[in-house]
């Protein structure tokens, strides 16, 4: 416990510079005097719920991530496994996704955003709108989630998926294209 409190500092410090913030902007942000935010980054104040949740909010981290104290971990939901692999919320997410052969039964489904999913191994199977695809390893869809959709395997054998996903419709935008 002593070593998770010890870094709650540091880890502020990094969260903020990552954000490109300044200790004035995280004050006009979260209220918190610049004097109380700095001596919380140098362990010289000790961090209180209080003092954590506004700081939380303003950067848009769990509360866990902030002090460090959870790992991700997969989520087993019957035969399909999810790891997360980014813990910013409201941002543009990071999953990977493993489904059991069992997971081919489609049940479309549509919410706001848009996603990005790349087939590591097996044959994904993806229903969407009035389309039925199947994926091998090494291939790629890019979709908005209004669209009724379903993705898992096609039966065959498992499948391996890595998802990107915006909440708000960010796409994923390929900046340098092979020849």
């Amino acid at each position: 416990m002593d070593d998770i409190i010890a870094e709650i500092g540091p880890r502020l410090r990094l969260f903020r510079r990552q954000r490109n913030r300044t200790l004035e902007e995280l004050s006009t942000a979260t209220g918190i005097s610049i004097s109380t935010l700095s001596r919380l980054e140098s362990g010289r104040r000790k961090a209180t719920l209080e003092l954590l949740l506004p700081i939380s909010r303003a950067h848009r981290i769990p509360l866990d991530e902030l002090v460090g104290t959870s790992p991700l971990q997969p989520v087993t939901r019957g035969d399909r496994t999810v790891v997360p692999l980014t813990r910013q919320p409201g941002r543009l997410q990071s999953l990977k996704m493993i489904f059991d052969a069992t997971q081919c039964e489609p049940a479309p489904r549509t919410h706001p955003g848009h996603e990005w999913f790349y087939v590591l191994s097996g044959k994904g199977r993806l229903v969407l709108g009035e389309h039925d695809v199947v994926l091998k390893a090494g291939e790629v869809a890019e979709f908005d989630t209004r669209i009724p959709h379903w993705f898992g395997s096609t039966g065959d054998g498992p499948v391996e998926i890595l998802s990107l996903f915006g909440k708000q419709g960010e796409r994923i935008r390929v900046r340098a294209k092979p020849r």
